[in-house]
Order: structure tokens, then C-alpha cells, then sequence
């Protein structure tokens, strides 16, 4: 396993190897690959079927197909030395037993399993299409043994995750705090989560798939301070860190 810092480089340098892997496992040639990645938010959004959409599952899970990957891949390229941040950030916090909910392409499960902290990372993914390719990644990386992958949390069999990683994926959610009440079960008492969110549809409604309802915004901080303790760090990225509180139910 590699140190730290090496883990840190070899994402600035190349994201893990991410165009090479995208290559092999979409069919796009490589010399079309970066007019992929500058169409990708847009194609993303313009799939969005606007207000007839009743469950945002079925949006990731049968509508967005490789566009949401060709989104994700296009902003961790844009975005590394950001990324790296939060990377360094999980590098802290990632021990043993790590729980990857809403993985995406898998940049920081691949970072938690090239770790020596981190015992196993659980990637959990409803998108079929993310699962593969991470699970391609890995094979490309020599990680299959630190790394296995579900399509909900209950498929693995755990019952306390020394540590959860959940970015950019709070906002896609109906009920995003039924889901942090879930992150609290599953916590041990020393355990940490990172949290990040964007309850926000956009300028110009880039963002269709995004949760911005008042009420539901409300009741997520309400969930979220009653039931955690934000761990400061200096970092300025939006990222956040939680332990468990005490529950007020």
C-alpha cells in the first residue's frame, strides 16, 4: 500500500489513471475523449425528464447511463486539486472498515483502499454502470482485495463502519435525512463521517436533480445537528466532518 502523500500525487497527477481507464471501458476513442468530457454536464442535464420524474432512484439507476460517469469523470479532472483536498481531508478520518456511499467514478474508495489505515472500503452505488467501471478501476489498480461493491448499504452485511464517506450525493435524495439517521445506526461511537451537499438546482437549472425544497433543506439541518458533532478542520473545501452526538429523540 502506499504512503499518504503518494496516494495525494499520483491523483494530481493523473486522477488515478482515469482518462487511460475511461478509454478502455467506454467505447470512445481516445482522441474523442475530451469532447466527451466538455459535453458531459450538459448531456447529464438534458436528460433530466424535468418534473414527470416520481423517484430520483430510477433517474440513476436506468436514465443517465454513462452520462452521469462521462459528469463525474469531467469534474474530477477539472477539479484535482480541490478533490485532492478532500482526499487529504478522508486520509485523517478513513480507518478499517469504510463504508463508500454514492461512490460515483470511485476516486476516494480507490484512495481509501490504496491506504493502510483502511481495511476494506464498501462501495455502495444504486448505478449499475458506476459499479462496473469502479470495479474495472480497481482490477487497473491492483485493489480488488481491499474493495467490494453493493447496490444498498443492508447488501453488506455490516452493521458498524468505522467510517463513512458520503460526497455530493445528500442533494439527489428525496429524504436526505432518513439518510443521515441511517449514517447514525451504522456508526460506532468513535466512528467519523464525511458529509458534503448542494441544495441547489443552478442559475440556469444545470443541476434538474438536485433537491432545493425548503422543507425537506429544513428538516435535513434539524437531523443533522440533533444527531452529530462537527469535527473542525482547516480545510477550506465543503466537505465536513461528523461524529455521532447525543440523540435528542
Amino acid at each position: 500500500m502506499k504512503k499518504h502523500a503518494t496516494i495525494i500525487n499520483d491523483f494530481i497527477n493523473d486522477a488515478f489513471d482515469l482518462k487511460i481507464h475511461l478509454t478502455k471501458f467506454l467505447p470512445i476513442k481516445s482522441e474523442d475523449l475530451e469532447q466527451f468530457l466538455e459535453n458531459a454536464k450538459m448531456e447529464l442535464a438534458n436528460s433530466h425528464p424535468g418534473d414527470g420524474l416520481i423517484d430520483c432512484e430510477d433517474f440513476y439507476k436506468e436514465i443517465v447511463g454513462d452520462k452521469h460517469l462521462a459528469d463525474l469523470a469531467a469534474w474530477h479532472i477539472k477539479s484535482k486539486d480541490y478533490i485532492a483536498s478532500t482526499l487529504e481531508l478522508q486520509q485523517r478520518y478513513s480507518k478499517n472498515l469504510v463504508l463508500d456511499f454514492g461512490g460515483g467514478i470511485g476516486t476516494h474508495a480507490l484512495a481509501n483502499a490504496m491506504s493502510d489505515s483502511v481495511e476494506h472500503v464498501f462501495f455502495v452505488d444504486i448505478n449499475q454502470t458506476n459499479r462496473d467501471f469502479v470495479g474495472f478501476r480497481a482490477k487497473q489498480l491492483g485493489l480488488t482485495n481491499k474493495i467490494s461493491f453493493y447496490k444498498s448499504i443492508k447488501e453488506t452485511n455490516i452493521d458498524k463502519f468505522d467510517s463513512i464517506v458520503c460526497l455530493d450525493v445528500l442533494e439527489h435524495l428525496p429524504d436526505p435525512s432518513s439518510q443521515l439517521n441511517i449514517f447514525y445506526e451504522i456508526m460506532k461511537e468513535d466512528s467519523v463521517a464525511l458529509l458534503n451537499w448542494y441544495f441547489y438546482r443552478g442559475e440556469k437549472n444545470e443541476y434538474p436533480f438536485h433537491i432545493d425544497d425548503p422543507l425537506i433543506i429544513n428538516n435535513f439541518f434539524l437531523t443533522l445537528q440533533s444527531k452529530f458533532i462537527e469535527i473542525f478542520h482547516p480545510m477550506l473545501i465543503t466537505t465536513r466532518a461528523y461524529k455521532k452526538g447525543k440523540s435528542i429523540r
